[in-house]
């Protein structure tokens, strides 16, 4: 338990520092966060492959599902930061922005580990 732990907490850690970086270059002079836009599809893309792959090989318990599926995916990908990204474009009324990015963000997002799972099982 405590090595899995150490696992999730150090692939936490590093994803959430990598979403920081992606962010702080991306996410200015647009109105869509195009940082966590990225983050948010390339970590459903990186989920989807480490899950295929695991649900492939009977080994969903395996170290390296809990430091870069658990860790890693979930400190890199942001729900809160998108929510509140979505809830900025509505209330400055750019609700094209809104759409562009709420409805691309699910589309691709789903898409990408639909894309990851394909991947994974020709792996």
């Amino acid at each position: 338990m405590i090595k899995n732990l150490l696992l999730v907490f150090i692939g936490g850690g590093l994803g959430s520092s990598l979403r920081f970086l992606i962010s702080r270059y991306l996410n200015t002079g647009s109105m869509i966060p195009y940082g966590t836009f990225l983050v948010n599809v390339l970590g459903s893309l990186l989920i989807g492959i480490i899950l295929g792959w695991s649900i492939k090989n009977d080994s969903l318990n395996s170290p390296m599902n809990f430091l870069l599926g658990i860790g890693f995916c979930g400190g890199f990908t942001t729900f809160s930061t998108f929510s509140f990204e979505n809830y900025s474009l509505l209330k400055t009324g750019d609700y094209w922005a809104f759409s562009l990015y709420f409805f691309g963000s699910l589309l691709l997002g789903i898409l990408a580990v639909l894309s990851g799972i394909f991947l994974s099982r020709s792996i």
